[in-house]
């Protein structure tokens, strides 16, 4: 993995004790201006690393082209148990998030509201969020970033119901 870069918000010895949340985000042309929107709102935050992957402008582009890179970014940060999520956005948020559910190892949650933003960590420990620029307005689409990427996964049942589904595509993949 390459190196990681650092925010200008924080101090050396503030990084050393403590470890930063690393947000990939990620659209297509409808959503290259929410994007933006969310990328400086994140940076201005010190607990944050974050990366743009794309694209650069609001061309026409292909959402798989960008959500399917964030998403296996997303998976591997994981693997080597870094804090991380990942944040796409499209018209609806449903393209990408059909694209970010076919890696067996990322749950993908489109939320349309703070409610469904919550409860994608809450009870699913969902690691990516995806929006509908198209179907939200900017306002909210901020206060769901910062309740999803703030709230705790409760575990207990849900952690449960998680491994069932793991179980299942398991199951599903040895058929």
């Amino acid at each position: 993995m390459k190196d990681l870069p650092a925010t200008s918000s924080v101090t050396k010895s503030q990084k050393e004790n403590r470890q930063q949340t690393h947000i990939w985000l990620a659209s297509d042309h409808a959503g290259f201006q929410l994007k933006s929107l969310l990328i400086e709102h994140l940076k201005a935050q010190d607990d944050f690393v974050v990366y743009d992957e794309g694209p650069l402008n609001n061309g026409r582009v292909d959402y798989p082209d960008y959500a399917w890179p964030l998403t296996l970014k997303v998976a591997e940060s994981l693997k080597h148990k870094t804090q991380c999520f990942g944040i796409l956005i499209c018209g609806t948020g449903i393209g990408v998030s059909l694209v970010a559910n076919q890696h067996p190892d990322i749950r993908a949650a489109l939320a349309h509201n703070i409610f469904t933003a919550q409860m994608a960590r809450l009870h699913n420990n969902a690691q990516v969020l995806c929006l509908g620029a198209r179907v939200i307005g900017q306002d909210l689409a901020l206060a769901m970033v910062d309740v999803f990427l703030n709230t705790k996964f409760e575990g207990g049942r849900h952690d449960t119901r998680l491994k069932l589904m793991n179980q299942y595509r398991e199951q599903y993949e040895k058929s």
